[in-house]
């Protein structure tokens, strides 16, 4: 990895992405199958701590994913509306996450296919069907009532929406005062009502307020009128008093998370990576590169770790490893899952998500 790709990105958010995917990776390793059961015997604090809060790993990237979109949406924002410019902005994000997306799909419904022989459990679902795929192939899943093919076919699906509706707003909008009120609004209305209701968790709204919270972030930080950095400061802060003001009435820690990383971003969210030069340690720079490299292929990891959760336990009944009941055995078949799924979304990245970073209408 070349040295200027180190100095040119941010720290922080790859940090971020890699800390958050490999979070989810392990709360979704400690809910499936019968190897997070026997693993459970082993570390059951960890491993109970980690189906409790490792999902909300989901609040980091949601906020990373409002910060990251008002970065890349905001070059439109000044342009006259056009609706053939919208529809293209839309539509190259479908395009950025529809490759590795449907790869990821086409092998986990292969290593569904084959789990299905040894393992009887709900996590691995029916016999996926061809309405199912081409609704997963359009985003429409979760909103058809469908089941999931992977466990993270969901997120990709709500990211869209979030996308295209923060793409409607900043290219509609000629006041940044009315679009910043219209988003903390929603935020709010997100944060304290509809985020608590499984009826929404289909739709956009039930996610907005994190990503609401990024987008505020990116404002108050990078925005090139001062007047505006500070009405999205107070933005901010003002729904973090309502937050904590809620939560006399029921504390919401993922409110709480979301809140955290949208203020960490305020504070650092363009820190790049420090220089490094002959005086640096072999230690510091594998570490730095180690985490920008990874972050890269965060992604293309969060879309096929499921998987490998699915071939794990497979492998574990069907060489009746499982009639042993061993923690060890199960932690180590974790571990595997953990970098077969890195090795994997190496590849991925590579084969997939970069060529295919070149479709663009």
């Amino acid at each position: 990895m070349q040295v200027s790709s180190i100095k040119n990105s941010n720290l922080l958010i790859d940090f971020l992405k890699v800390f958050a995917a490999l979070l989810i990776i392990l709360h979704h390793l400690s809910s499936y199958g019968q190897v997070a059961v026997d693993a459970r015997t082993v570390l059951p604090g960890l491993m109970t701590w980690l189906f409790e809060y490792g999902r909300y790993a989901v609040q980091i990237f949601l906020v990373m994913a409002g910060y990251l979109a008002c970065q890349s949406l905001t070059r439109f924002a000044n342009a006259k509306f056009s609706i053939r410019q919208l529809l293209r902005v839309i539509i190259n994000r479908y395009l950025r996450l529809f490759a590795p997306y449907i790869a990821a799909l086409l092998f986990t419904i292969a290593c569904a296919w084959l789990a299905r022989f040894w393992v009887n459990d709900e996590f691995v679902g029916e016999t996926e069907t061809l309405s199912q795929f081409i609704a997963h192939l359009f985003f429409l899943q979760g909103i058809l009532g469908l089941d999931s093919i992977s466990a993270g076919a969901w997120y990709v699906a709500i990211d869209w929406q979030l996308y295209s509706v923060l793409a409607v707003l900043l290219i509609s909008f000629s006041s940044y005062q009315a679009l910043i009120w219209l988003i903390g609004i929603t935020a709010v209305s997100s944060l304290l009502y509809f985020n608590r209701s499984s009826e929404y968790e289909a739709y956009f709204i039930y996610f907005i307020g994190s990503y609401g919270l990024g987008v505020l972030a990116y404002l108050a930080k990078n925005f090139a009128d001062k007047k505006i950095q500070g009405f999205a400061k107070l933005a901010l802060m003002l729904i973090g008093v309502i937050i904590v003001a809620s939560s006399f009435h029921q504390i919401w820690l993922r409110n709480f998370l979301a809140w955290f990383v949208a203020l960490l971003l305020l504070i650092a969210g363009n820190t790049h990576y420090p220089s490094i030069n002959g005086a640096s340690s072999e230690l510091k720079v594998a570490l730095l590169r180690a985490i920008k490299w990874t972050s890269q292929r965060s992604y293309c990891a969060f879309l096929i770790h499921f998987a490998f959760i699915l071939l794990a336990n497979a492998i574990y009944i069907a060489t009746g490893l499982h009639n042993h009941e061993n923690g060890a055995i199960a932690l180590g078949l974790m571990l595997g899952v953990v970098l077969s799924s890195g090795i994997a979304a190496n590849y991925l990245y590579r084969w997939v998500e970069v060529p295919s970073a070149k479709l663009k209408i």
